[in-house]
């Protein structure tokens, strides 16, 4: 039995406010301690549960985040930017039998702590075949198309009733109690630790493949604070304009869904300035 936990930062323990998970800052060094305290947490409980393998993939800005030498010796990362399926990199061999998402965070336009969807700022909704979208339910529909289900998911309590929508059988672990975008009510990582191992450990029992979902065509729709990145995205073959400062496009498959997504992104990411956004 293989494992695959996509790690994202801003839903890990004690993390509120931007300073916690930008690269280079006195807070981010803290902080990873505690995002790899989380990670090791559903490692362990994965290994508890019966998993021969467990694979994490960062998925974290920079994606060089976590702290290797603090993670059990029994499990692999991959970590590094330019990735086939970015968040969910490694879903696409055949060999993964299940999938975590830890340190997660609800999505652009929403209530949550550090609630966006890929751009910190700049998006400011994501709508996919009408329904507002997290990066969550974008990764759960790229990985149902391999078979894989999501298992279990954690970050702040917004974040596990969002997942309630895309994995209602998951196992959910809330670290922190949502208050603001940048506040929120902390339990302490003894704690967080021990119920990430537990809920890991009852997940194992779902990490069981199913057949391909083939969910297409699928309709994104971006909103952006600004009009000139909206007719930046048109760059992108298939991008069309969907209204002031929205753009869509479709894909038949989540496959060329998230890759277009992550290509809109970059673009929109280079067209930003510093001062006026």
């Amino acid at each position: 039995m293989k494992i695959l936990i996509s790690a994202d930062m801003e839903g890990a323990t004690g993390v509120t406010w931007p300073g916690d998970v930008l690269p280079g800052t006195p807070q981010w060094e803290r902080c990873r301690t505690l995002f790899t305290s989380d990670v090791n947490a559903a490692v362990l409980g994965f290994l508890d549960g019966g998993a021969d393998e467990v694979l994490i993939n960062e998925a974290h800005w920079s994606m060089r985040n976590l702290l290797l030498e603090e993670l059990d010796e029994r499990a692999q990362m991959l970590t590094g930017r330019h990735k086939t399926l970015s968040m969910v990199e490694g879903v696409q061999h055949g060999d993964v039998d299940a999938i975590a998402f830890v340190g997660y965070h609800t999505g652009a336009g929403t209530e949550g702590v550090l609630a966006h969807t890929y751009l910190a700022n700049s998006i400011t909704g994501v709508w996919l075949n009408g329904a507002r979208a997290s990066e969550g339910l974008l990764n759960a529909h790229v990985v149902a198309e391999y078979g894989v289900p999501v298992v279990l998911v954690t970050g702040d309590d917004l974040t596990c009733l969002d997942a309630d929508g895309y994995a209602p059988e998951a196992r959910k672990v809330a670290v922190k109690d949502y208050v603001s975008r940048y506040a929120a009510v902390c339990r302490t990582p003894a704690r967080t630790a021990a119920d990430i191992r537990a809920a890991a450990t009852e997940a194992t029992a779902l990490a069981v493949r199913h057949e391909p979902v083939d969910g297409g065509p699928f309709t994104v729709e971006l909103e952006f604070d600004a009009e000139h990145l909206s007719a930046a995205a048109t760059v992108v073959p298939g991008v069309v304009s969907g209204g002031e400062r929205r753009v869509a496009y479709t894909s038949e498959t989540m496959y060329e869904g998230i890759r277009t997504f992550k290509a809109v992104t970059t673009i929109v990411s280079a067209a930003v300035e510093e001062q006026y956004g």
